[in-house]
């Protein structure tokens, strides 16, 4: 099994070096030339955002409650990428856009560029470094390495794929990690179906875990709609899904693809939380990380090898998209203001010198401890409460200017954080800080019109 992953490994890096010659510009760093297929561009759309904490996070939750309890993950993330589909991606893709940043500065200026840039950057170190934490934690239980070793292994991995061949590297590898993926979660699952005895197995499920509606209390409801729009609207303005959308090589393939990708990660993400259902309701076996451990203690070494290899490349997928999104910000809305450079050359340099530093914060904050947690669990709010209405509004609302987008990243990002760290109110501080965010948005923008 060891020889098998580290072959796996060094092919995801041999990619990582032929992506190297498809790079002549910035732009095919960052966008990879906008030629992306069909394929290619939904892949990669997939990939970036079926990680760790979809096999790992959302199978523990779902066994807590059914799949109520993880509204978040899987599904506001597929519906997430359905509506942007309908939403965002034609208008976005007719500006002709490098990074979305830019739209900050084409809509409100330079100023809210900057500070939108800055919002954006803060969001992503801690489920970059989430995903060194899960790599590290893999390749220990696989290789016997120290924790300290395999997370500097998973580092170096994705810092040669993300560093030498920019998006290209990631799209090329997300097609091969995400056929992985879906073979490896696909053989766990129809071995478990065949030992709880076939098909009937789901019928030992009880009904109320299928439930997707929430019990009517304050409580349950508050988590449940926090849970709902962090992810479904608060990914939305997101680099990640812009670098994929602009990379296709046509609007109508970049549209196609955020809906395939939505509808794929919905599908595919469903096999795991059945997966462990079955574990525990027909095979009697439930711990602390039941998907793991089933496999690790009661699996062949083939099924084994099989499974880690989709895990690692869930796991190396999801980094190097979340490693290239704030480092294409980086190099390309803040670092050219500091350096008063905007050539072609210039931006491919600030690129892969803005990869190299966010990989090393983000190797850093790997190496913490727990503040990374709070940090994941945070990521797709920020984004929810201080650049949701000022990004769409911006979009669809004619009357949308820099002050109310000004007041809205501001005021809606500093009442989350007093809500949430002040107050004490997790969940509500999510729906406050979101509905503040909107609200300022269009009261700013009604005070101060522009002539």
């Amino acid at each position: 099994m060891i020889w098998f992953i580290f072959g796996y490994l060094l092919l995801l890096i041999g990619i990582g070096l032929f992506s190297k010659k498809l790079i002549k510009t910035g732009r095919d760093y960052l966008l990879a030339g906008q030629s992306l297929p069909l394929s290619l561009s939904t892949f990669a759309l997939f990939a970036t955002w079926f990680g760790s904490e979809t096999i790992l996070g959302a199978t523990d939750e779902v066994l807590k409650g059914g799949f109520v309890k993880v509204i978040e993950e899987p599904f506001g993330a597929a519906l997430c990428l359905i509506l942007a589909g309908f939403l965002i991606v034609k208008p976005i893709y007719r500006m002709g856009l490098t990074t979305f940043g830019d739209f900050f500065r084409v809509k409100y200026g330079e100023k809210v560029e900057i500070l939108a840039t800055l919002m954006l950057i803060i969001s992503y170190f801690g489920w970059i470094a989430a995903q060194f934490v899960a790599f590290g934690l893999i390749f220990k239980a696989i290789t016997n390495f120290s924790f300290e070793v395999s997370i500097l292994i998973g580092f170096f991995i994705v810092l040669i794929l993300t560093y030498l061949g920019g998006m290209w590297a990631i799209a090329l590898t997300d097609f091969i990690q995400t056929i992985v993926i879906i073979f490896s979660i696909l053989f766990v699952f129809f071995d478990v179906i065949i030992l709880a005895g076939g098909f009937s197995a789901f019928k030992k499920i009880p009904p109320s875990y299928y439930s997707l509606i929430p019990e009517l209390n304050y409580k349950d409801i508050i988590m449940y709609i926090a849970g709902l729009i962090t992810i479904s609207l608060g990914s939305i303005p997101g680099q990640e899904l812009f670098q994929r959308y602009m990379s296709s090589k046509s609007e109508d393939v970049a549209f196609k693809s955020s809906i395939l990708a939505g509808l794929m990660y919905l599908t595919v993400a469903l096999i795991p939380l059945f997966t462990v259902l079955i574990i525990k309701f027909s095979l009697g076996f439930e711990s602390k990380n039941t998907l793991i451990d089933y496999i690790s203690l009661y699996t062949n070494d083939y099924i084994k090898t099989i499974f880690f290899a989709g895990l690692m490349s869930a796991i190396l997928s999801t980094a190097s998209a979340a490693i290239l999104a704030p480092s294409a910000l980086l190099s390309n809305n803040i670092l050219p203001k500091i350096f008063k450079t905007f050539s072609e050359s210039a931006l491919l340099t600030l690129s892969r010198s803005s990869v190299l530093i966010i990989s090393i914060i983000s190797l850093l904050l790997a190496f913490s401890g727990e503040s990374i947690y709070q940090l994941v669990a945070t990521s797709s709010i920020i984004t929810l409460v201080s650049l949701f209405s000022p990004f769409i509004l911006g979009i669809y609302w004619s009357k949308s200017n820099k002050a109310g987008a000004v007041a809205s990243i501001i005021i809606g990002f500093l009442t989350w954080f007093f809500v949430n760290f002040l107050i004490g109110l997790e969940y509500e501080a999510v729906i406050v800080g979101f509905l503040v965010n909107v609200l300022s948005m269009v009261l700013f923008s009604l005070l101060f019109k522009e002539t």
